[in-house]
């Protein structure tokens, strides 16, 4: 039986992450806008909601995130205006006023925002969604820039779950990355989100950055543990400068070869696993009575632009620049600029700059590849053709991946084991169909 070393020197490529099927590389701005609007105007019954905050205070030289320095808190009400704007146009469009089951704000910084601000932000989804009681309603903060008085406010709309980005806390990685953050400030957010109700905690951690090593992320392993999260992100850094300019400012720092970035998560996956969690898989651990857990035992866990959540099968209607969107057959994204986001909301137009709408072949394997991530297991007979003639080429690769213990076939299924969880996007592109369909350059497999 071959190592986990040799593994992945036979497995590693570039691929994608599959936050969705198509991918999002395959978005076209010739896709057809109308259609897009209808499908999203044609979804019934409870839907997921995204909102994305794209200021930031500072910029961290990792990121490969959409968004902007800001310095000018009036830009976030602007910003508040013209989301306000879309919605609007959305309504007039024939938007129906859903139930929000699951709401998340990313960005950028959400905490970018004032209180006064994070108020409106709540009065503005209201305005146009009926949000659940038992809905998730999630925010990722940066510590340093949290108070009180925003974390009350964000309390107050709603916010039952925090995702705080720690990253590193070895203060040589932080100068590295441009982002100086003491554990002390990771306490502090800890402690002012338990005292304002918000009890569930997700840390997002980043391995593979400049100058981090075993022994210094172990500590930063001990720091998180210590915050008591109920779910960790424990994110591999892409280094793509080719799409993100400022990671080339990481250049001039020594990074962990191959191998030592692969103990380093090792390190971590073990640490967390020792420590209560249970590996979901890629990159997501959580507490055995995590949400996300029992998602996966009930075959609702799915995977979209903010990782995996817990409620497969809902529409993802979501706002603001950037933000991409997803229905049963099709993603849109809006504009990635300012001046395109607005210029579009002036004329009175829905701010769609791209997307895809799927075709049964698309449907198809995004259903195997959600399968693949998601419920670790794949049923012939639960997708209507015949899956060994459809899907022929992937066969005789799958049957290598058993020989080497990532996948278990029967008769009927595949399923994915312990080991095969490091490669997942591996077993997923075997059923990718537009993988050969222009070159696209993604991160490291594994």
């Amino acid at each position: 039986m071959k190592t986990l070393k040799e593994l992945i020197e036979k497995y590693e490529t570039a691929g994608p992450r599959y936050t969705s099927y198509p991918t999002a590389p395959h978005f076209s701005p010739d896709a057809d806008k109308k259609k897009l609007a209808a499908l999203a105007l044609g979804g019934e019954g409870a839907a997921a909601f995204y909102m994305h905050i794209p200021f930031c205070k500072s910029l961290c030289w990792f990121c490969g995130c959409t968004s902007d320095v800001c310095r000018d808190q009036s830009l976030a009400d602007k910003y508040l205006s013209l989301v306000g704007r879309e919605l609007e146009l959305w309504r007039e469009a024939g938007l129906k006023r859903r139930e929000i089951r699951q709401l998340h704000l990313g960005g950028g910084t959400p905490n970018f925002l004032e209180p006064a601000q994070i108020e409106r932000l709540g009065a503005i989804v209201r305005k146009y969604f009926s949000v659940s009681n038992e809905c998730e309603f999630s925010a990722e903060f940066d510590p340093r820039t949290l108070t009180k008085e925003k974390v009350d406010a964000f309390a107050a709309i709603g916010v039952n779950r925090a995702s705080i980005g720690i990253q590193d806390t070895n203060p040589e990685v932080q100068k590295a990355i441009n982002r100086i953050q003491p554990q002390e400030m990771n306490e502090g957010a800890a402690r002012m989100l338990s005292s304002a109700g918000v009890s569930e905690l997700n840390i997002d951690l980043i391995y593979g950055l400049p100058l981090q090593t075993p022994e210094t992320f172990a500590k930063t392993l001990s720091d998180a543990l210590s915050l008591n999260p109920t779910r960790v992100a424990l994110f591999g850094y892409a280094h793509v400068p080719w799409l993100k300019p400022a990671q080339k400012n990481l250049e001039k720092y020594p990074m962990p070869a191959h191998e030592k970035k692969l103990e380093i998560f090792l390190l971590a996956k073990d640490f967390f696993e020792k420590n209560g969690f249970e590996y979901v898989g890629l990159d997501h651990f959580a507490k055995p009575d995590d949400p996300l857990i029992e998602a996966r035992k009930n075959g609702t866990l799915h995977r979209n632009f903010q990782g995996y959540t817990t409620h497969a099968g809902l529409d993802n209607f979501a706002v603001g620049l950037t933000s991409i969107s997803e229905t049963k057959t099709s993603y849109r994204q809006n504009f990635k600029t300012m001046p395109e986001y607005e210029g579009a909301l002036a004329r009175g137009s829905l701010p769609i700059e791209r997307g895809i709408v799927l075709d049964a072949d698309d449907t198809l394997r995004r259903a195997v590849i959600m399968d693949v991530m998601c419920a670790l297991k794949v049923v012939y007979g639960n997708y209507g053709v015949d899956f060994k003639k459809v899907f022929a080429p992937a066969m005789p690769k799958l049957e290598d991946m058993a020989k080497d213990r990532l996948v278990e076939l029967f008769p009927d299924r595949f399923e994915v084991l312990p080991e095969g969880r490091f490669f997942l996007r591996n077993i997923a592109m075997l059923f990718d169909g537009r993988l050969a369909k222009g070159a696209q350059r993604y991160s490291k497999t594994v």
